[in-house]
């Protein structure tokens, strides 16, 4: 019976080692001027986005979401939890008003049972894993329980002593909730929801550790944080806030529940006191993230095995209480333009967030004249980037001038490098700009292709004959270590059984 069990355990963690980690985006609606559902879908599927998470079971959201695909992670909202902790009937009447009613045209695929209740709201905590578990017996009773996973969002402030993450554990005042919290995610297959922001263990940081290492930015192997009990190398504070909750698991005994990130994301303006929320910052932050998740690099304690994410948000949510930040962690405004263009090469087109995508790598006003001519020699030279247009006769040729030249060679390096904002530098004699300096018959790179960029020039694409490989086909190479992984883990638990 007990090897049985471990059996059906580690089938769980081998399933959840082959799903394709995926990026999504929670949709707040605390705006002076909410759009429509149909507008909010419109933008979803404009943007590729596969994956949302909403904070409610809004009834017009749903519809608007019915047949296109999109996997939908609806919330019991907090001031709901009281009610159908205590109640198996009000939880079923909840599945069935909110879940039921509108599966499978819309195809909601997880649960959310609140957000932050044990450390917003601790008077529920005592009722929550009764939640969770009325709600699985209202999907059960519906045949919904395999393809609807429930879980609660925690925060990682719940995380004691994270680093090194080695030595992480959970709140102990808080293991009678979590640990038949944990017991229940594994029994059901799920997965432990973790809110994390590298912005705030920054901002409370005082300096211990640098910006880059909240951004992503890469580091030199003397900068990294080493565990010193594990020795894991650690480049970036979002893998270590991860491992952290692995490792809290473990220190409870629960080793093979997966981690999917609720939230996360970096606000693109700030208070004065908060000189870090920045576009730039913000732009860094979600770029690189979208492109380690979709790496399926994984975490020094788990190589190989993605974190799905969920980014922090979609909107900027101008009606929300408390300081500027708060209200600026949005990828789009109100009217769904980009706050900021993502800067991404391996994206399979999800959340290539400029809803035009025109943008262009141009000479600085004033820039040196010689010091443009250098550039455009390396662009031509060791930059690979065909300048045949600049030559006399040629549609790119008139005006002969350096700064006009230097902008067609700039600007075709910046595109064949995925538009990523460091390859539009060229000794700061270059810079981003969103006006398209094609003239006459001399036709820009970012003015080709659908959306005003080149048809497919990605890292991927570059190397796929598919045009639309999206995103879960971008890893190959990751899926053949994967497998050799799993066969490994299979080899290693024959010899436990035996």
């Amino acid at each position: 019976m007990t090897k049985h069990f471990l059996l059906l355990l580690f089938a769980v963690y081998v399933a959840a080692i082959d799903e394709e980690p995926f990026i999504g985006v929670n949709i707040g609606r605390d705006l002076s001027d909410m759009p429509h559902p149909t507008q909010v879908v419109a933008l979803l599927k404009a943007q590729q986005i596969r994956h949302v998470r909403l904070y409610d079971a809004d009834q017009a959201m749903l519809i608007a979401l019915a047949n296109t695909g999109i996997k939908v992670a609806v919330s019991v909202p907090n001031e709901e939890i009281l009610a159908i902790g205590q109640s198996n009937t009000t939880a079923a009447k909840w599945v069935s008003r909110n879940v039921v009613a509108h599966y499978p045209a819309t195809n909601i695929t997880s649960i959310c049972v609140g957000s932050e209740v044990l450390t917003a709201l601790p008077n529920a905590a005592k009722v929550l894993v009764s939640a969770l578990k009325f709600i699985h017996s209202a999907l059960l009773a519906s045949n919904l329980d395999h393809q609807i996973k429930i879980s609660t969002p925690l925060s990682s402030s719940m995380i004691f002593d994270s680093f090194p993450p080695s030595q992480a554990f959970f709140n102990r005042s808080l293991n009678p909730v979590l640990v038949p919290m944990l017991e229940f995610l594994q029994t059901t297959g799920s997965y432990l929801m973790l809110n994390t922001y590298p912005y705030y263990d920054y901002m409370k940081s005082n300096g211990v550790f640098p910006l880059d290492y909240a951004l992503f930015k890469p580091l030199p192997p003397n900068k990294e944080v080493i565990d010193s009990n594990t020795l894991l190398h650690y480049s970036n504070v979002f893998d270590s806030v991860i491992d952290a909750a692995y490792f809290a698991m473990a220190f409870l005994n629960y080793t093979n529940i997966p981690v999917v990130v609720s939230e996360t994301g970096w606000p693109s303006k700030g208070d004065s006191n908060e000189p870090d929320a920045t576009v730039e910052n913000a732009n860094t932050y979600n770029s690189n993230l979208i492109k380690h998740v979709l790496n399926v690099t994984g975490t020094p304690k788990h190589p190989g095995i993605g974190v799905s994410t969920y980014i922090y948000e979609l909107y900027n949510e101008d009606a929300k209480a408390g300081s500027l930040s708060e209200k600026n962690w949005g990828l789009f405004d109100a009217n769904g333009k980009p706050i900021y263009v993502l800067q991404l090469t391996e994206s399979g087109g999800v959340l290539a967030n400029d809803t035009t995508n025109q943008t262009y790598c141009v000479a600085k006003d004033g820039a040196d004249p010689k010091m443009l001519q250098a550039g455009i020699d390396w662009a031509c030279g060791p930059g690979k980037v065909d300048c045949s247009p600049l030559l006399q006769g040629e549609p790119c040729y008139e005006p002969d001038s350096v700064v006009a030249h230097a902008n067609y060679a700039f600007d075709t390096y910046y595109h064949q490098m995925g538009k990523s904002p460091q390859s539009c530098d060229f000794n700061d004699m270059a810079t981003i700009s969103s006006t398209n300096p094609s003239h006459g018959s001399c036709v820009f790179p970012g003015s080709l292709g659908n959306n005003g960029t080149f048809p497919n020039v990605t890292l991927s694409s570059m190397n796929s004959t598919n045009s639309d490989s999206s995103a879960w086909n971008l890893h190959g190479g990751e899926l053949g270590i994967r497998s050799l992984l799993k066969m490994i883990l299979l080899l290693l638990w024959g010899v436990v059984l035996l």
